[in-house]
């Protein structure tokens, strides 16, 4: 381009010499346009320069952000390679604890197997064992239940002893209701008709009788004696003859012996304490017999022997009336025995059945021999 402009203008300097003399000066206007000419390629090759260096800069720079672009997505390919690596890493290790799970798990698959195998023995031989044993526990229970019965019913009918009649037979109740054998819950329904015809006897509180007469024997140091006994038989003798009467006193015949037997205060009071011991005796054998003559024989000891009009003897003569009517010895209920004969029954049907059972057991097996 300097070559261009340094050879152009040669021609402009021929023509723009002066002219010669002699010549018009019509060349003017041409040697403008060429120079406007000059001026605009000058600009446009300006413009061409500035379009290229602007297309260079501009594609220097989509390849330096390309390049930058080209790094980042090698740093984040390389980064999921690491991470893509470790997580078959993992996965192999994972897998390879499955594999060893696997292999545990049928282990303790196979052991489970083995512990149901002897589970099922085991339970086969606790079956066995409790066959065994129900047939004698049931044994057992039976014989408990059938003394108990047999001891309440002699209970009740040597001694009346209602209540303790009624304990042997729950015991029993109880004792039949371990028996897994349904046939025998008809005897704990007569135990239970038993026990009710025994509550419904109106028998004495022997508890409550006791009581009273201890609480008789207690009061007997503090009965009176008679009247008579204080001074003579006579009250207009003499003071002198009552003097000498409380010494000596003469009496004829067997009189004589009544009246000294009568009036030994000390002596009717210990056979008054016999009475009443001898009525607890008879409370605790259930003898309404002995009972009654012995509150008998303390009421007539406290009417002859003692100051009837005394208020202990009142009191002590009360309460032995109160005592008299009590019902020691109730007659026994039609229930009673009832149950134990029905044990009785069955269990002797159950004895003649078990050996046919054992017979008709034992046939097949020799068949198969």
């Amino acid at each position: 381009m300097q070559d261009m402009t340094e050879t152009e203008p040669r021609p402009e300097s021929a023509e723009s010499a002066p002219p010669p003399p002699g010549e018009p000066a019509a060349a003017t206007p041409e040697r403008r346009f060429s120079t406007l000419v000059g001026l605009i390629g000058a600009m446009g090759v300006v413009v061409i320069i500035g379009l290229i260096w602007q297309s260079w800069s501009t594609s220097e720079g989509e390849q330096r952000a390309a390049q930058d672009e080209h790094e980042q997505l090698a740093t984040r390919v390389e980064a999921l390679a690491r991470t893509s690596e470790q997580t078959h890493r993992d996965a192999d290790g994972l897998r390879a604890r499955l594999d060893d799970a696997a292999k545990v798990n049928q282990s303790l698959r196979e052991q489970l197997l083995g512990l149901g195998e002897r589970a099922r023995l085991v339970e086969d031989a606790v079956a066995n064992l409790a066959d065994k044993h129900l047939s004698g526990h049931d044994a057992m229970m039976l014989n408990e239940a059938e003394t108990l019965l047999a001891l309440g019913a002699e209970r009740y009918t040597l001694f009346r002893d209602a209540q303790a009649t009624i304990d042997a037979y729950r015991l029993a109740d109880t004792a039949l209701a371990s028996v897994d054998d349904a046939a025998f819950s008809t005897v704990r329904q007569s135990i239970s008709g038993e026990i009710e015809a025994l509550a419904a006897l109106r028998g004495a509180d022997t508890a409550a009788a006791l009581a009273a007469l201890a609480a008789l024997r207690g009061t007997a140091a503090q009965l009176p004696p008679p009247a008579r006994e204080l001074g003579t038989d006579d009250p207009g003798a003499s003071r002198w003859a009552r003097l000498l009467g409380q010494f000596v006193r003469i009496r004829r015949g067997d009189a004589a012996a009544a009246v000294m037997q009568r009036h030994d205060i000390a002596l009717a009071r210990q056979l008054y304490m016999l009475d009443l011991r001898d009525a607890e005796a008879a409370v605790l054998a259930r003898d309404e017999a002995r009972f009654h003559a012995a509150l008998d024989d303390a009421q007539t000891l406290l009417r002859n022997d003692f100051d009837a009009g005394a208020a202990p003897v009142a009191a002590a003569r009360s309460a032995i009336e109160k005592l008299a009517p009590a019902a020691l010895a109730p007659a026994p209920p039609a229930e009673l025995g009832l149950a134990l004969k029905e044990l009785r029954n069955l269990r002797a049907t159950h004895a003649l059945h078990q050996p046919a059972q054992g017979a008709a057991a034992v046939t097949p097996a020799e068949g198969g021999k």
